[in-house]
């Protein structure tokens, strides 16, 4: 999940609408609004940056499948909590004046990298999957946001706008040899890495509307994998690297859809009254874990991978 803001080019009122909805549904809308704008809103909600009180969004599985780190703003800003996958054994990993929020688990289960405030702009930060004190990653003036673990445990992939507009970068895993991979008009964010470690799946508005495109590591080459109307955001690998799942409002809801990483398949997943995002594979490709405002806030449920057996775990 993915989780944070950058400006959108001419996208007239529906940037207000986007932000607008964002603030009023706990940001679920669309993942922790860097700077403003559609995108931004889109950033906001999906990591829980932009949290009405009792939210809980940005669920991201343990490598083992039992728990899910999320964040939530029950206890008053936003902060990172652990439940397990059965929806018991609620626990609160961070405890901190300023916002924690877009957890992401290390795949050996030990660490958990995610996006705070506590010193003054968003940054990376890394602590222990069982609470305790965390350590800077990442030291920008424009903020970092939204990391993802490589398969290896050996990088971070994540979002920033350090040159000025949204790009995608990596570092090692001790927040050293920072590098940027994508360099387009218009944002890059929510990076997710394919299980092989040779492709990043990531949201960008490069082509006008709010996309899925695929970044080849290896050769540097950038498709793109969706075309729609609207907000296309948060997308994540199926473990067997044949699907990628994410949130979209091409319906004019916002609901979670599946796609073949070729591009050639669409399947819709949710059909709710609310709004339905941050989708997220469990390691077993079984189940996908999601946040949704279908009770009425923000919550995080599990639902089996073709959208039947919905239930609320927080």
């Amino acid at each position: 999940m993915s989780g944070g803001v950058a400006e959108v080019p001419a996208a007239g009122p529906r940037i207000r609408f986007g932000v607008a909805l964002a603030r009023r549904v706990s940001a679920c809308l669309l993942a922790a609004a860097f700077a403003g704008g559609l995108a931004g809103a889109a950033a906001g909600a999906d990591s829980g940056r932009r949290a009405a009180p009792e939210a809980d969004t940005a669920p991201a599985w343990s490598p083992d499948g039992r728990r899910i780190a999320f964040t939530s703003t029950r206890d008053g800003n936003a902060e990172i909590y652990v439940v397990d996958a059965n929806g018991t054994a609620l626990r609160r990993l961070t405890s901190d004046a300023a916002d924690d929020f877009a957890p992401a688990w290390s795949p050996d289960g030990r660490r958990i990298a995610f996006t705070s405030t506590r010193d003054g702009n968003a940054e990376l930060y890394l602590g222990d999957a069982n609470g305790g004190a965390a350590q800077r990653l990442t030291r920008s003036p424009a903020g970092d946001h939204m990391p993802a673990w490589s398969p290896d445990g050996s990088r971070i992939a994540f979002a920033s706008r350090r040159r000025g507009t949204f790009d995608l970068y990596v570092m090692d895993a001790a927040g050293r040899h920072v590098r940027r991979l994508t360099r387009a008009p218009g944002g890059d964010y929510a990076p997710a890495w394919s299980p092989d470690g040779r492709k990043l799946a990531f949201a960008s508005n490069r082509g006008g509307d709010l996309d899925l495109f695929v970044l080849d590591l290896q050769g540097g080459g950038v498709r793109r994998l969706t075309r729609a109307p609207g907000v296309d955001f948060a997308p994540d690998w199926s473990p067997d690297s044949k699907m990628i799942v994410f949130r979209s409002d091409r319906s004019g809801d916002v609901e979670l859809y599946a796609i073949t990483a070729d591009g050639s398949r669409l399947r819709r997943l949710t059909r709710s009254p609310g709004i339905d995002f941050a989708p997220v594979w469990s390691p077993d490709g079984k189940r996908i874990a999601f946040a949704s405002t279908r009770s009425g806030t923000a919550r995080i449920y599990v639902m089996r991978a073709d959208g039947r057996s919905v239930r609320c775990v927080t």
